[in-house]
């Protein structure tokens, strides 16, 4: 139904093992639909486009965010990313999960990022050959990218 319509798609891809996507987010089959849907984002949009001032005029950034205790599943989904698609796409590896008060106990969630866990996703990510993509430098994963939710700035 977008066909022709978006010129740039932003899509999140969070996980590929299916136990992590049903623990997370009840939904076992997400790796499925996200490859689906990212396939048909890439047939409709093509390779990436850039205008003289390096703007992205059309193409797909899959976004990947790093979570706690989970740099293995974090380097399949850039390993199968790569491998599926090349430099059709650019990856965007985030660093900046923040723990919600309600995941202070959970085992793995209830921490932030390392810099360790961070750092060794991107280097997995140039090692295998990944050139097409943006990080998150400084102190991203120690800031908080929660809105407040009390109506101001609206």
């Amino acid at each position: 139904m977008l066909d022709g319509y978006v010129d740039v798609y932003l899509p999140d891809f969070k996980y590929i093992n299916s136990s992590t996507a049903k623990e997370y987010s009840k939904a076992p089959d997400y790796a499925d639909y996200a490859k689906t849907a990212l396939a048909e984002m890439i047939k409709q949009v093509g390779i990436p486009q850039f205008d003289e001032r390096g703007i992205m005029k059309k193409g797909v950034i899959v976004r990947h965010l790093l979570l706690p205790g989970h740099l293995e599943e974090s380097k399949k989904v850039v390993e199968y990313l790569f491998n599926a698609y090349g430099d059709k796409i650019y990856l965007s590896l985030m660093n900046q999960y923040t723990p919600m008060p309600e995941m202070a106990n959970h085992p793995v969630l209830s921490r932030r990022v390392t810099d360790e866990e961070y750092d060794e996703l991107i280097n997995f990510a140039v090692d295998i050959g990944v050139e097409n993509g943006f990080v998150q430098e400084g102190e991203t994963a120690h800031e908080s990218f929660i809105p407040p939710f009390d109506n101001s700035g609206v």
